[in-house]
């Protein structure tokens, strides 16, 4: 099967921030499938050549290589309308995976997806919101594990507790509880005083910490800024522009949307590489891992706190749940097992 991947190679387009998580995790798992050819054409491009040729090559490119499927993780609008409608006409499959369609169906994807002969979605509600657009081909899937990638390490702990992710939020006041109930929390990522880690040492240190924290909770604030999000935006990061006003009640949903707790790339990574996972809960996380036996869930910060203790002085126990997350995240949670499925789905595996 010959596949044309397009998303983001650079982590939101910025080569300083190095390669980004689709690159890692759907590109990575792609290339590494049996059966599976695939043609890297990334939005990238477009910082060089402009969205009208960028659009005008991908049109090309599929009539000279003739794929099975165009495969598009989406990011902003990169890609035209009309180009994913004449692709389709011309005979090749296009699919795309809304990363984030817990909050931006509403402001983003319910716009897009009709223009994709299939879309996958991680939301929960997603068949009850597709198909109150009234579209159809709509698989609900979720993230994983590109376990061609993340893998155990044959390391020493030497994290008491870690985390990896941007201080947005709640987190810099949760992280600063542990720390007065006297808990040892070490922090990666834009933001902290550790600064980011590269991908290789992030895999490191899920391993090398003997917990590790997801939270759950989306990344929108409370403050006026974010607030304003609704009604106002910056292009090009200058210019500040007013919102189209049909669109201030799809914006304000989104913004609900993005305070609640959700599954997250953690939820499987941390566990892929061995790693003992606690988490905020999320709808539905219950049915991807046993809180308690493959993975653990908090509920509160008093909760959190009682945790991070108890297994901290628990090692046995503790590295048997790890090491039951490590199984369930090979046996059922890998994105060659979600794209396997999304492939049959769409008519496209042997």
């Amino acid at each position: 099967m010959k596949v044309i991947y397009t998303a983001c190679k650079n982590d939101y387009l910025d080569p300083k921030r190095g390669y980004g998580f689709e690159h890692y995790n759907f590109l990575g798992s792609l290339e590494k499938m049996h059966g599976v050819e695939v043609i890297y054409y990334p939005y990238d491009q477009i910082l060089e050549i402009g969205k009208d040729k960028f659009n005008k090559k991908l049109l090309q490119l599929v009539k000279n290589e003739k794929p099975d499927l165009l495969f598009a993780a989406m990011y902003t609008d990169q890609l035209k309308t009309e180009t994913l409608n004449e692709i389709s006409k011309i005979g090749c499959k296009t699919f795309a995976w809304f990363c984030d369609d817990v909050w931006r169906f509403y402001n983003y994807s319910k716009y897009w997806a009709p223009h994709f002969d299939w879309v996958a979605s991680t939301d929960p509600k997603a068949l009850k919101n597709y198909a109150g657009i009234g579209y159809k081909n709509i698989i609900k899937t979720q993230f994983a594990c590109n376990h061609f990638l993340y893998k155990p390490a044959n390391l020493p702990k030497i994290y008491d507790v870690a985390f990896i992710g941007q201080p947005h939020g709640t987190r810099k006041k949760i992280v600063e509880k542990l720390k007065n109930a006297g808990i040892k929390v070490e922090c990666w990522g834009k933001g902290w005083p550790n600064g980011r880690v590269s991908q290789d040492d992030m895999i490191k240190i899920f391993f090398q910490s003997k917990i590790n924290l997801n939270f759950a909770a989306g990344s929108a604030g409370l403050g006026i800024k974010d607030f304003a999000r609704i009604f106002l935006r910056r292009e090009n990061g200058k210019n500040v522009k007013i919102n189209n006003p049909l669109k201030w009640m799809d914006n304000f949903e989104s913004f609900i949307s993005n305070r609640k707790n959700h599954i997250k790339g953690r939820n499987f990574e941390i566990p892929g590489c061995g790693g003992f996972l606690l988490t905020g809960n999320a709808e539905c996380l219950e049915d991807y891992y046993k809180d308690g036996e493959e993975i653990v869930v908090y509920r509160n910060g008093k909760d959190l706190i009682d945790k991070i203790k108890y297994f901290l002085e628990n090692d046995a126990e503790r590295e048997r749940i790890a090491e039951a997350g490590y199984e369930r995240t090979m046996r059922d949670h890998t994105y060659e097992k979600r794209f396997n499925k999304i492939f049959k789905t769409i008519g496209l595996s042997k």
